[in-house]
């Protein structure tokens, strides 16, 4: 550990929404002071600011959005200590206003993960059948194997868009994966928001949309469930009321109620829409990174990188109450 005392500059991004305004006056009266003490924890590659020696305070957070159509970055906040309540609701109203969040220079245990994902529902164990862990909650997605056998899921390979869970009745709802060991190139994930993409469309499309369902489905067989789930394709968001475009190259299947030949033409431009850059935000990962996001109006996938190097992350799941609405 060392100390530096400095000055900093620092920004605060009042998050489109209801955020309260006692708690908006605490926030821009605390980031107004220009000097402060700041601790570092030596963990090489991580660093985590502590602001007046606070942490996981009013006084302590910063909201910075990535400019993109989704995405923004918190800082100030130490997520291995447990979190007040202004603290998660503060967090809860950036990933509804962004969709995605993400916290550099982060150092947890598999617990304080989970303690974390808790503050936003129930960490659940995955639908996969992974080896035994210490914490069952928490998923590994890695290409490391021991003793011959994959510790995790996915491998080395570049996974497709999708929204996680999409094959099942009640998809996933929040997901929080955490970077432990990544690849010196590669292996970046990408989230695409399904409120500008739907946004984005023709009123004429907008309107032929509208009642439509799609058939959503694992390639990997096993872990669909027996019967076949259809979910809207425009879904509106149980919190925030805006409405997205629930369809993704890797899950979407099908138009229930459309001939084939048109209901593949329509999957395929709506894929193919859902993916356009512009609705697009890459996170290039470090180690110690955390980043949530909202599945509901998102979806994401990742790059391939070298098999010959490791990466190890790990994921929580939050699932959702109630299958997805129009």
């Amino acid at each position: 550990m060392w100390l530096c005392r400095k000055s900093h500059r620092h920004s605060w991004h009042r998050c489109p929404g209801t955020c309260d305004a006692g708690l908006a006056d605490a926030f821009t009266t605390g980031l107004r002071r220009s000097q402060q003490t700041c601790t570092f924890h030596s963990f090489p590659s991580l660093r985590i600011q502590h602001v007046n020696n606070r942490i996981n305070t009013v006084e302590s957070l910063t909201i910075i959005p990535t400019g993109a159509a989704l995405g923004a970055e918190i800082r100030g906040l130490d997520l291995s200590l447990p979190l007040p309540d202004e603290m998660v609701t503060a967090v809860r109203r950036a990933l509804l206003d962004h969709c995605v969040v993400f916290f550099r220079g982060q150092e947890l245990s598999d617990e304080d993960q989970v303690r974390f994902t808790n503050y936003f529902g129930k960490a659940e164990v995955h639908v996969r059948d992974m080896p035994d862990r210490p914490v069952k909650e928490i998923l590994f997605i890695s290409n490391i194997k021991k003793d011959g056998k994959d510790i995790g899921a996915l491998g080395d390979r570049e996974v497709g868009f999708h929204s996680d869970l999409a094959y099942m009745p009640k998809p996933g709802t929040l997901s929080a994966l955490y970077a432990v060991e990544i690849p010196d190139s590669g292996g970046e994930t990408r989230w695409g928001s399904g409120y500008a993409a739907y946004e984005a469309l023709e009123d004429g499309m907008k309107e032929r949309l509208k009642g439509l369902r799609a058939t959503h489905r694992h390639p990997d067989t096993p872990l669909n469930p027996p019967e076949i789930i259809d979910h809207p394709v425009v879904c509106t968001h149980p919190e925030t009321g805006r409405k997205s475009l629930y369809v993704t190259p890797m899950f979407t299947r099908s138009i229930v109620g459309l001939e084939d030949h048109e209901s593949r033409a329509l999957v395929d431009t709506l894929a193919n829409h859902v993916t356009r850059p512009e609705f697009i935000w890459t996170h290039e990962w470090r180690v110690g990174d955390l980043v949530m996001w909202d599945n509901r109006p998102t979806m994401h996938g990742r790059g391939r990188f070298p098999s010959d190097q490791r990466r190890l992350m790990k994921r929580t799941q939050v699932f959702n109450d109630v299958a997805p609405v129009a």
